[in-house]
């Protein structure tokens, strides 16, 4: 049985024949009778009886017309309950992200939302492969992904948005020669030592663009997921790096130069599952992922122009 067939049996005793029940519902009389035949099926005992032309409930019948009054309270409390939750502006909210996106946007998120009704937040690092994003969002509401420009989409059964396209150059010592370049080419730095990232994480695929554009295979010699390490390593003279424009700490003994040449760029995306923006809380922390992204995207611009 279920809520739908209850709530027919129960109108059925409430006005006595199957056309009242299907003017009051706005279903056909067939319905109505369809639906009973289905509710009988699961029950031992007759629920109704024919009384002239009319059919009417038995004992039974009327026995479970009373009991569906609380089943219907009961589902009533259960939906205004889920209502309450879903529309609470402070619950909790899990944000996942890879190193370098939370140390971009988890401060930012954390001095958005310190308001006294704003969501509770529960932050966590993800340092995964590319493929592996989509499943996160099993644990977590929100998941901060990254994926070349020209990677394939994210998979359907996840709601995506992005929130950056930034720019991947390379990075170098202060003091390096290359570094008086305003921008580089792969033949430029085919010939470096290189500190990368490990294999199945969305940067190796500029790499490999870089090798091919150069026509040679480049020297690879650490690998270093996380750029604050990098960043320390480059600027000890270990390697060029490739290092995000716009997310990575700054090092001051490091520089920057754009790449010409290849598709050096990555989207920092955002994803979830399509019921999690259901809450206001969640819907709240994705409009301020979105307000955070623009203030670095914005910070960049203001230090680029000085």
């Amino acid at each position: 049985m279920d809520e739908r067939q209850l709530r027919i049996l129960r109108a059925l005793g409430d006005l006595g024949s199957v056309s009242a029940v299907a003017e009051a519902l706005h279903v056909t009389p067939s319905a109505v009778s369809q639906q009973l035949r289905l509710l009988q099926r699961s029950i031992p005992v007759p629920l109704t009886e024919r009384a002239g032309r009319r059919v009417v409930l038995t004992d039974a019948g009327h026995a479970l017309a009373a009991a569906a009054v609380e089943v219907e309270h009961a589902m009533a409390r259960a939906r205004q309950a889920v209502t309450e939750f879903a529309g609470q502006p402070d619950g909790d909210v899990s944000v996942a992200a890879f190193h370098s996106a939370a140390s971009a946007f988890f401060p930012l998120l954390l001095r958005g939302l310190a308001g006294p009704r704003s969501p509770r937040l529960a932050l966590a690092d993800e340092d995964v492969a590319q493929d592996r994003f989509p499943a996160l969002t099993r644990d977590h509401d929100l998941v901060l992904a990254h994926r070349l420009e020209h990677a394939p989409p994210w998979p359907r059964t996840v709601t995506s948005a992005t929130l950056l396209r930034e720019p991947l150059d390379v990075a170098l010592p202060a003091g390096h020669p290359l570094a008086a370049e305003p921008v580089l080419s792969p033949r430029d730095v085919a010939d470096q030592p290189w500190i990368t990232v490990h294999e199945g994480f969305p940067l190796m695929a500029t790499i490999e663009a870089i090798a091919v554009f150069a026509d040679r295979r480049l020297d690879i010699v650490h690998r270093i997921n996380d750029f604050t390490v990098a960043a320390e390593i480059v600027s000890a003279g270990g390697g060029l790096a490739l290092m995000p424009r716009w997310t990575a700490p700054a090092h001051p003994d490091v520089v920057l130069r754009p790449l010409s040449g290849v598709r050096a760029r990555r989207h920092i995306d955002v994803l979830h599952r399509p019921e999690r923006t259901t809450r206001r809380a969640v819907r709240t922390v994705l409009a301020e992922l979105h307000g955070a992204a623009a203030r670095i995207q914005d910070r960049d611009t203001r230090h680029t122009a000085r």
